[in-house]
């Protein structure tokens, strides 16, 4: 078995991201391994897959323990996406050398992922101009079993697939079915519902996919360090911040399934990064926030930080 360095270094990368917004693995890796590697798609696919039921588990762990998963929420998810997974993997099968039909299903996925990236970046907005903020409690949320469930039958279709869904996908349906929850307790839910999905979907590669395992087992060792340390900064940062992330990254995907050239991808990503970076602190000025953190106490001739306690 021959352990690649390249798809190691490159799946430490997708697989942070995974940790920090719950999406961008299928949608980011299968391509990698398609256009930087030459791995037969069917078979990156499978493998992807196959990599992700050891390398997502780490993640939602992260967040377990940082109490930011509705099992409720989950569970509803599962009933409609193990199933469909299974579909989907079969239909996989059965398309086998029908390339056009895959590319036309890649292609109306990146194009629904823009339209979400889009309407993500609108609800930005709109949020921060209304003063509306994420500020419900992922454990206190009121579940809404049907489309819930309906959520969860779209995305594992499709993550069976194509390998993606369940994250860039499924999260953008979440933030919009749940308004006032935080991008960074539905990762954590993401993230957990995935475990289930994806080893559903696996064992549907398993049975009727190619699988690698040299590749499978190169995306592990990348994957799950990074994805824990992806994981521990989404489940404390604000949602503001995690949010942003989210959006490019789905961005991102979209262009990629669209079937945007890989050199015109970068050059558009870049330029999407730079310009979305200076418009953001622009609007956001997160740098009020410290300067409002800090008074002068009346008689004294210094100021003072005023913050959180310190945990005993």
């Amino acid at each position: 078995m021959n352990i690649d360095p390249y798809i190691v270094l490159g799946s430490a990368v997708i697989g942070f991201l995974v940790g920090l917004t719950g999406a961008g693995g299928g949608a980011l890796m299968t391509p990698m391994l398609i256009l930087l590697f030459n791995v037969k798609p069917s078979t990156a696919i499978s493998s992807d897959l196959v990599a992700a039921v050891f390398m997502r588990p780490f993640g939602a762990a992260v967040h377990m323990a940082k109490r930011t998963v509705n099992f409720g929420l989950v569970g509803w998810m599962v009933a409609g996406s193990v199933p469909t997974a299974f579909l989907g993997a079969y239909l996989l099968h059965l398309m086998g050398h029908a390339k056009t039909s895959q590319t036309n299903i890649e292609k109306a996925l990146g194009a629904a992922l823009l339209v979400g990236a889009a309407a993500m970046v609108i609800r930005y907005f709109l949020d921060r101009r209304g003063g509306h903020e994420r500020t419900a409690v992922v454990h206190g949320l009121v579940v809404r079993p049907v489309p819930t469930v309906a959520i969860g039958m779209v995305g594992g279709l499709i993550v069976g697939m194509t390998s993606v869904g369940s994250g860039s996908l499924m999260i953008v349906m979440l933030l919009f079915l749940y308004p006032m929850l935080g991008a960074n307790q539905l990762v954590g839910t993401d993230l957990t519902q995935a475990v289930p999905l994806t080893a559903a979907a696996a064992l549907g590669a398993l049975a009727f996919g190619h699988v690698e395992f040299s590749v499978t087992t190169s995306i592990v060792i990348g994957s799950i360090p990074a994805v824990i340390v992806g994981s521990f900064i989404s489940s404390r940062a604000p949602d503001r911040y995690i949010r942003p992330a989210i959006t490019f990254v789905i961005f991102a995907s979209g262009l990629k399934y669209a079937g945007l050239g890989t050199t015109v991808l970068g050059w558009v990503l870049c330029v999407t990064l730079l310009v979305g970076a200076a418009i953001w602190l622009a609007y956001v000025q997160p740098w009020h926030d410290a300067q409002s953190a800090t008074f002068t106490v009346p008689g004294d001739e210094h100021e003072e930080s005023v913050g959180p306690e310190p945990s005993p």
